[in-house]
């Protein structure tokens, strides 16, 4: 039977809003891939006014390869839309991005059910593009240069105030600036920040202030407010380096660390331990670390098991995740391994082929109107 001669076709719309409201959100994103009808109708901007208070769901959002963004005209069918798993049901989603007028949509961030992503806009150039793929609606942010995008890392806090992070330059944007245009800042960081995050209030990284025959790292930060607390466009050094004496070597035995925003004021640092501190007869040892910024103490909050970490022996891989969810991405390897909430397990399914080395970041996927 075709969905044209389905009773359910011939109730009003009311009626289905009504029936789809008593779905879960997950439920909702779900079902809008069974069919048109029901699509046109999980989208519609009466029903997304009537479940517009349900609860946000927890997700992993994974970037595409580099090499997808570039050459954009080659598997779009997988990359029109963005993937998330969701770990609570062990469960791979799409959202998609269809709605959007432009070329090679590259999501990079979000923050309160708002996706950030870069695109390919009619006028050939890069912008940055804020949207919800469960409201379908978007905003063209102001105009950057395509530099920004190759180069820049962009980041979203919790009030969605942007920023595009380079080492020489920092630009920022707020939604609720009467000029609605980047502001420009320098950065005078030592070298490329590494894996910046957004905590609180404040930017943290790390630059390899080392040699170009040793690195060495360093963690920085720097306040939010003391940017927008400047008359100027000029950030005169605001960047601190955060060190204790009493922190020793943490940063000298980690082998290419990154990153990640842990719960609360806390700070997770991923990385291998150099063979000379490794008691593994492999040779790798991927920890995760943890700093309190409130007591300014690490610890280790895990390691990865061996069971797992022979997988991960001769692979480059890529971390991703925020507050107990970690997640490690490594090439060749067709699943992703996942420190969730204490447990460690694999993340089968993945999109593409599983070869790809992945990059992502968590999503919170809920009904935010676009400002």
């Amino acid at each position: 039977m075709k969905m044209e001669d389905s009773p359910i076709s011939r109730l009003s719309e009311d009626t289905l809003n009504q029936i789809f409201s008593y779905l879960s959100l997950r439920e909702i994103v779900i079902c809008r891939s069974v069919c048109k009808l029901f699509n046109q109708t999980l989208t519609s901007p009466s029903f997304m006014h009537l479940i517009s208070t349900r609860s946000h769901l927890n997700l992993l959002a994974v970037r595409p390869p580099h090499h997808h963004h570039n050459h954009h005209n080659r598997h779009v069918s997988l990359y029109s839309f963005i993937h998330v798993y969701d770990p609570d049901q062990n469960q791979w989603l799409r959202f998609s991005l269809d709605f959007l007028p432009f070329r090679s949509p590259h999501p990079v961030a979000s923050s309160l059910g708002l996706l950030y992503l870069w695109a390919d806009t009619p006028d050939s150039n890069k912008s940055l593009i804020v949207c919800n793929p469960l409201t379908r609606q978007y905003k063209v942010l102001p105009q950057l240069g395509s530099a920004w995008s190759r180069h820049g890392s962009v980041l979203v806090d919790s009030w969605n105030r942007v920023m595009v992070l380079t080492e020489l330059a920092a630009l920022y944007f707020s939604f609720s600036q009467e000029t609605q245009q980047w502001l420009k800042f320098s950065s005078n960081l030592p070298s490329k920040p590494r894996s910046p995050i957004v905590i609180s209030n404040s930017v943290f990284a790390l630059c390899d202030v080392g040699s170009p025959w040793r690195s060495k790292w360093k963690l920085f930060s720097c306040a939010v407010k003391n940017l927008l607390n400047l008359n100027l466009n000029v950030m005169n050094n605001n960047w601190e380096c955060l060190e204790r004496h009493e922190w020793g070597d943490i940063f000298d035995v980690m082998k290419r660390p990154r990153l990640v925003p842990g719960n609360g004021n806390k700070i997770l640092m991923i990385g291998g331990l150099k063979s000379s501190y490794s008691f593994n007869q492999s040779g790798l040892t991927i920890l995760i670390l943890r700093l309190d910024l409130e007591t300014m103490e690490w610890e280790e909050a895990t390691r990865m098991p061996e069971a797992m970490l022979r997988w991960f022996q001769d692979s480059k891989f890529k971390v991703f995740g925020g507050g107990n969810r970690v997640c490690f991405s490594g090439k060749k390897i067709r699943r992703l391994a996942l420190w969730d909430c204490c447990k460690w397990r694999w993340i089968d399914g993945v999109p593409g082929n599983g070869d790809e080395l992945f990059r992502g970041f968590t999503y919170e996927a809920r009904l935010t109107a676009v400002p």
